[in-house]
């Protein structure tokens, strides 16, 4: 059986099916990172940006030197501009799941509360990092949010929460010496009381072939509602990620709500392999994955992989889970390049409470 910690409330960090007031990107500069596929990964944002709009306004984090391109390409693709704002937030990465706030609604009075978390780039792999350690506090000071940190290196695309306190992680990351070599499972899991309020958490193994995270848990497992989740699966036999994914399922079989009834388990499969196709880059293998979709109010945005038959049948899948939601594929080949797809882009800005 997965270890779990179950420990008292505190504030609340709402699932993301809950409203939503905002999605926050953080906007691609830097040319020694994406060389010759900046200005396209730029229209990539333009394009995701006009998508969330529809549904939510876009925040967006640029240093302010690059504040007036940004708005020439929002308008380019189509973005009204009573639909984003942008604030003079300097980043080193586009990945703002990870180095963004993690809100949630505070335990103490009505209201957000910002939680900021230590970044250091998925154990020190990709310098520099220190600008995206800042954007938490800098979101929270744009907003005059009260913000509460945490000296544990985490990353939002290392948790998965269904907002009646059950959190799923992955033992990969959280607990990998790369990160927090001096934490137990317990202590980890009293932190995540501390500032998001879970009750429990829940623990897998591995993560995905390919994944620079170590092995996130939002490109294999997702809450579709409070008691269901999907998880990815590989029939492959010979495919390294067959044991990895059967592993993790069958953990996954001890996964109880709060409350103590069964949670769900729907099989979302992959789909077929993605290769980096770059001679002598440092992914062989990338982890194309449906479950990296964010859900946005009405909306619930998933990536696709030029497959047709794949890309229908996952799409497919998501749509019977969220049969009130417009479920819509959204190129992600681009983003996946460098290792991740739309969940690990954005991050969602609950509503307020009224």
């Amino acid at each position: 059986m997965a270890p779990a910690n179950v420990v008292e409330t505190g504030p609340h960090w709402p699932a993301e099916w809950e409203p939503q007031e905002a999605v926050w990107l953080s906007w691609p500069l830097r040319d020694d990172l994406w060389t010759e596929d900046l200005a396209e990964l730029q229209c990539c944002f333009g394009r995701l940006a006009a998508v969330i709009a529809n549904h939510a306004e876009v925040r967006i984090n640029a240093v302010v030197a690059a504040h007036d391109r940004i708005a020439a390409q929002l308008r380019e693709a189509g973005v009204a501009d009573d639909r984003w704002r942008l604030f003079d937030h300097p980043t080193d990465d586009v990945w703002c799941r990870d180095h963004g706030p993690i809100f949630v609604r505070r335990a103490d009075a009505p209201g957000l509360a910002v939680t900021d978390w230590q970044f250091n780039a998925w154990g020190g792999k990709f310098p520099p990092w220190d600008r995206d350690n800042e954007v938490p506090a800098r979101v929270a000071e744009s907003l005059s949010l009260p913000r509460q940190s945490s000296p544990l290196f985490l990353e939002g695309g290392a948790i998965e929460g269904n907002g009646d306190g059950l959190l799923i992680t992955t033992e990969a990351v959280l607990l990998n010496h790369n990160r927090n070599p001096d934490w137990s499972a317990g202590g980890i899991g009293e932190e995540l009381r501390r500032l998001l309020g879970v009750r429990a958490v829940f623990w897998l193994g591995q993560g995905l072939e390919g994944d620079d995270t170590d092995g996130h848990v939002d490109d294999m497992v997702r809450f579709v509602k409070h008691d269901a989740v999907v998880a990815v699966t590989e029939r492959h036999e010979r495919d390294p990620n067959h044991r990895i994914l059967r592993e993790n399922h069958d953990r996954l079989q001890d996964l109880r709500t709060c409350g103590g009834s069964r949670v769900e388990v729907i099989d979302l499969p992959l789909p077929e392999p993605v290769a980096s196709g770059r001679e002598g880059w440092r992914l062989e293998r990338l982890p194309a994955s449906y479950a990296n979709f964010l859900i946005c109010n009405d909306l619930v945005l998933v990536p696709t992989f030029d497959q047709p038959r794949a890309d229908d049948r996952g799409l497919g899948i998501l749509r019977e889970c969220f049969p009130r939601h417009q479920v819509t594929g959204f190129d992600a080949r681009l983003l996946l390049a460098e290792g991740g797809a739309i969940h690990c882009v954005t991050q969602q800005q609950p509503a307020s409470p009224a």
